[in-house]
């Protein structure tokens, strides 16, 4: 193989690499980490690829630090034509622990000892759980958006059938595919936490519940990107703008922190 050859096939293993980090999600922000800007850099060498991902502080949770990075790991392995892979933890606090354990190939327990208490399977789920709400209130605010006469009282009923086709339906059925439920066309659009259809009485209550979710899911989302391109300075640019749930988008801005005047520098 030639030299031009070489370097040919290391760009299209490095596309395919961070084509599967696309399918890697921060499990608090339900953002993929590509879009977070959380991949730091992406290293070919034949068949040996090295990702190095960063995290908007310091201090961020341990267990989502990393089942990012171990999830990371996994989907790297899974791309065609990569035979080892390396993927480490930048300016963490743990990210000594957190890179021995995974070159180890050791789990969260393993790495953590006695401090992994919790079960990172629970953690998942719990997650998965809270993204599909938001993205059941963002499906319900599409299809209320299309028609200006529906209000929160014309919820009760609402069907999978019924929302308009886009990003917000196709992200609710996912979400649902997620957690084991149904995707049918007659099943209901709200749901509680079990997947069952709420009683049309609580419907409206429901939705405002998801909606309180979807604030939260939205604002931690926004801060963590500001925080990034605050503690890393043109990370802005390798983060995509989030989607709205409606075509739009936000623009991400740093975070700009000043003392208040009169203070000592």
């Amino acid at each position: 193989m030639t030299v031009a050859q070489r370097s040919r096939h290391a760009a299209c293993l490095e596309m395919e690499v961070r084509r599967a980090l696309d399918a890697v999600f921060d499990p608090e922000l339900d953002e993929p980490i590509t879009d977070l800007g959380f991949v730091r850099s992406v290293e070919v060498d034949e068949g040996t690829v090295t990702v190095h991902l960063r995290l908007p502080t310091s201090f961020c949770a341990p267990n989502f630090a990393w089942l990012m990075a171990s999830d990371a790991r996994e989907a790297v392995r899974a791309v065609p034509g990569v035979d080892r892979v390396t993927v480490e933890l930048d300016d963490h606090h743990d990210s000594e622990i957190v890179n021995r354990g995974l070159a180890a190939g050791n789990d969260f327990k393993a790495t953590f000892g006695a401090e992994a208490e919790q079960d990172l399977d629970a953690l998942r789920s719990v997650f998965r759980r809270k993204a599909h709400v938001a993205a059941m209130e963002r499906a319900v605010t599409a299809w209320m958006s299309a028609d200006a006469t529906r209000t929160e009282a014309d919820v009760a009923g609402l069907v999978l059938a019924d929302l308009p086709p886009g990003r917000a339906a196709d992200a609710l059925v996912r979400r649902r595919g997620a957690l084991g439920w149904s995707s049918e066309p007659h099943d209901r659009v709200l749901v509680d936490e079990h997947g069952s259809a709420v009683r049309p009485e609580d419907a409206v209550r429901r939705l405002r519940q998801a909606r309180s979710v979807r604030v939260s899911v939205d604002g931690n989302a926004y801060f963590c990107r500001g925080l990034l391109a605050t503690r890393y300075p043109g990370a802005e640019a390798d983060q995509s703008p989030r989607d709205q749930g409606d075509g739009t988008t936000r623009p991400v801005l740093p975070i700009v922190l000043r003392s208040p005047k009169g203070a000592n520098a």
